[in-house]
């Protein structure tokens, strides 16, 4: 296999991965070969071996002959968020140790700027996204950034965003701004209980909304 081979492979990978990410593709889309190669112009051989490699990963799931975006059933969704709230509380611990004032600062910033964006909760969950990557950074342990980015990867075959929520997105910014101050303060044990709060309180309002659209999907009467 030639560099240039294993580059393409490797591009056809991170741009399809990219667009589930992004949202182009939703739980449930089809992929098909011939539109990813027309879409992303690349040949077919590629997006063929990244659409396996990506099903190996369990990011798509098959639909008879098809292959879909995977999406995530009840018990996967409560699995993710038991490891998210270790890793991500562990960041916040860590963060606590390690972030440097700029780190910190920047942080402050993004509270700041998505305050402004608390009536647009798909703009919000772009960079809400944003704000959680840096805490991982701010750990400063490389090996907790990988893995928390595969949570990351799977979070992405959920349909909703727990932002959406009624009266969410306010509370989440306060409680971004609490972890921020348990990190500025290196109150490792105080960040650590914030965040993993923040994400309790997060899967709470995400199994709200699941139950409201059960209920009306099963009303007779909704339309």
């Amino acid at each position: 296999m030639t560099s240039d081979t294993r580059a393409g492979q490797t591009d056809a990978y991170q741009m399809i991965l990219n667009a589930i990410d992004g949202g182009t593709y939703r739980p449930g889309d089809r992929l098909v070969e011939s539109e990813l190669a027309d879409r992303f112009g690349v040949s077919r051989t590629p997006i063929r071996e990244a659409l396996q490699r990506l099903e190996t990963q369990s990011l798509l799931a098959r639909d008879g002959r098809s292959l879909v975006v995977a999406s995530l059933d009840h018990n996967q969704m409560a699995e993710l968020y038991v490891v998210r709230s270790e890793l991500e509380a562990l960041s916040a611990r860590l963060a606590a140790r390690h972030a440097t004032a700029e780190e910190v600062n920047l942080l402050r910033e993004m509270v700041a700027e998505d305050r402004e964006r608390v009536s647009d909760p798909a703009a919000l969950a772009r960079t809400n996204r944003r704000f959680h990557r840096q805490v991982h950074l701010a750990s400063h342990n490389r090996y907790l950034v990988q893995q928390l980015d595969l949570v990351y990867r799977s979070m992405a075959l959920m349909a909703t965003t727990s932002l959406s929520a009624k009266g969410r997105s306010q509370v989440a910014m306060d409680e971004h701004a609490a972890i921020v101050d348990a990190i500025a303060r290196g109150d490792g044990d105080a960040a650590y209980e914030v965040l993993k709060g923040h994400i309790s309180r997060a899967f709470e309002a995400r199994l709200r909304q699941d139950a409201d659209e059960a209920a009306k999907r099963d009303d007779p009467m909704h339309e």
